[in-house]
């Protein structure tokens, strides 16, 4: 699996960062990509927080989400993930800052 980091040149939505895909390479998904994931910059400055895919429905009146990418038990596969799409974002940050 490849991560693919696409930066917010925008700047809309703020303390937005970056959208975040998974490229298959291998396997029963091979030549796939799953999006919807994004890099935020925490609202407290202290730190980044990713966010997975999900689908906004209403329910009278009140907007709420649907997690499209949930654990089956266990939810450490979830911060695993998490923690590989920050790596990922902090190395595209690295080489941006070389090529500076």
């Amino acid at each position: 699996m490849l991560i693919r980091i696409l930066p917010n040149d925008k700047g809309n939505p703020a303390g937005k960062l970056a959208d975040a895909e998974l490229h298959f390479e291998h396997g029963e998904l091979a030549g796939l990509k799953l999006v919807g994931f994004a890099v935020w910059e925490r609202r407290t400055g202290d730190g980044r927080n990713v966010t997975f895919p999900a689908r906004a429905y209403s329910v009278n009146g009140e907007r709420r989400s649907f997690a499209l990418l949930r654990p089956l038990a266990d939810t450490a596969g979830q911060d695993h993930l998490r923690d590989l799409i920050l790596h990922a974002y902090a190395e595209f940050e690295a080489q941006l800052a070389v090529a500076s």
